[in-house]
């Protein structure tokens, strides 16, 4: 009928079909390759959503189409063309080796079918293609996780929109659970201080360890996000795990952009202060970023190093962020497990053998109904 919903679903239902619970990472995105041609529609997805930029509409469409995507498509491209490897997008590659080893310490923890999937916010694979693939592969209950420690609605309020956008057009959707953060979970923050730990260990400590969190402008938090509160408290936690007072452990925002007020103070402005002072080597690490990629690899370790070391300094140490390292999965795998209790395919007890029997039980009450109808 002309004008009617066109929702999508699963043909041909089985009631022996073992149900299976789903993990979805989510992390920001990338695009394909570190081309202009290929960043300008990344780009375009990124910066065309109104959780990121709160502008009115049609300006907005008007500045970043007509100026924005013409001059830095070209400038994002060669600033992805630093960091980009062999085997691609780092973002990508530290994402999907995450991913991986997650499903590998949820299946040393528990027996029963469970699933991990990674999908980007920008980019592929795609929030709606993964959960449709996931659909396909009989998951029934979904855990979102987005890889954003801290909550902003610009990042993790951003992928609920895109999950929101897609479960409405399923004609069964599954059972939803969500992450909103983990910026003082425990493990979280004890593999963050064993990574910093490590870096000593093997390079010596630095005068300075700056902890710089991705940026927002300052109108968002005064208008509810939790993003500036979070990133302090994750400060805190890791000063605390370290021993280190705020002079020794300060923190900065970086990757503002426009002449609006971001949240301050500014990574750029703090690592030219220090080597003003004499500073002669910072040590730096992102725990906003769960898996490293341009903001840390580019911005932090090569272009915030430069300005260090124009400034009077000498060297700036750059900590990886946490990617698969075995502590942090084991502290996503831990998050996983509190929030999807109660869910059969996550108990401990989990039998596989009788689960497989009471469906076929249902299977066969089925077919006795049809026929008797």
């Amino acid at each position: 009928m002309p004008g009617s919903p066109n929702y999508t679903g699963l043909a041909g239902y089985s009631h022996d079909t073992v149900p299976q619970a789903g993990v979805l990472l989510v992390n920001l995105g990338t695009p394909e390759a570190p081309t202009a041609a290929a960043v300008r529609p990344y780009l375009a997805e990124f910066l065309g959503d109104p959780r990121v930029i709160e502008y009115p509409r049609l300006l907005w469409k008007a500045i970043l189409h007509g100026v924005i995507l013409r001059v830095r498509p070209k400038r994002s491209a060669h600033a992805y063309s630093r960091v980009w490897t062999a085997e691609g997008s780092p973002l990508r590659t530290g994402s999907e080796a995450l991913a991986a080893a997650l499903q590998a310490e949820l299946g040393r923890r528990r027996s029963g079918p469970i699933r991990v999937a990674l999908a980007m916010r920008y980019g592929r694979p795609s929030v709606a293609a993964t959960i449709a693939q996931l659909q396909r592969e009989g998951v029934r209950r979904l855990l979102v996780l987005p890889l954003y420690p801290q909550y902003s609605a610009t990042s993790t309020g951003s992928v609920f929109d895109a999950v929101a956008d897609t479960v409405k057009g399923l004609r069964w959707p599954p059972e939803l659970r969500q992450v909103n953060d983990y910026h003082d979970e425990p493990a979280y923050i004890a593999a963050l201080a064993a990574s910093v730990r490590e870096h000593w260990q093997r390079h010596g400590q630095g005068e300075r360890l700056l902890m710089s969190f991705h940026g927002i402008p300052e109108r968002y938090v005064r208008n509810g996000d939790p993003y500036f509160c979070q990133a302090h408290a994750t400060a805190r936690l890791l000063r605390e795990a370290l021993g280190l007072t705020p002079e020794q452990a300060p923190m900065s925002f970086q990757s503002r952009v426009g002449r609006e007020r971001w949240l301050h103070p500014y990574t750029d402005e703090m690592v030219k202060s220090l080597g003003a002072q004499g500073v002669k080597r910072i040590d730096a690490i992102s725990p906003g970023f769960a898996v490293d990629c341009l903001e840390t690899l580019e911005e932090i370790a090569m272009q915030n190093a430069d300005f260090f070391r124009e400034a009077g300094g000498e060297t700036l140490h750059y900590i990886p962020c946490l990617n698969a390292r075995p502590d942090h999965v084991g502290a996503i795998a831990d998050l996983v497990l509190r929030h999807t209790q109660g869910w059969p395919e996550f108990a401990e007890d989990y039998d596989a053998a009788a689960v497989a029997a009471r469906l076929a039980a249902s299977r066969e009450r089925a077919r006795k109904a049809h026929a008797d109808a």
